[in-house]
């Protein structure tokens, strides 16, 4: 397997991970008693609100609800599809 072949399976592998941690991010919205410091939700948490406070500045709460994680599972899919997709453009260039 040659080094662009590898990076684009790790780039891929983390795209589909980040997507995974913000749905479970939107889940333990619906929980708001949950501490998020605390083990095993830090591990959702940390890797997350990097994305989420520069995002929660331009979008704010609508009626109260935190849509920044939904916004952020779309942006990770939107551009894994864009790279890896069946006309993707990673995929279109490894295939020449």
């Amino acid at each position: 397997m040659s080094v662009a072949n590898t990076a684009s399976v790790i780039l891929g592998l983390l795209l589909g991970l980040m997507t995974i941690l913000f749905l479970f991010r939107i889940v333990l919205t619906w929980y708001p008693q949950i501490d998020l410091n605390q083990l095993p939700y830090n591990l959702i948490a940390w890797p997350t609100e990097p994305f989420l406070v520069p995002m929660r500045k331009i979008v704010p709460p609508l009626g109260g609800i935190d849509i920044t994680p939904i916004i952020w599972v779309g942006i990770f899919s939107l551009l894994r599809e864009i790279l890896f997709g069946q006309q993707g453009l990673i995929t279109m260039a490894l295939s020449h």
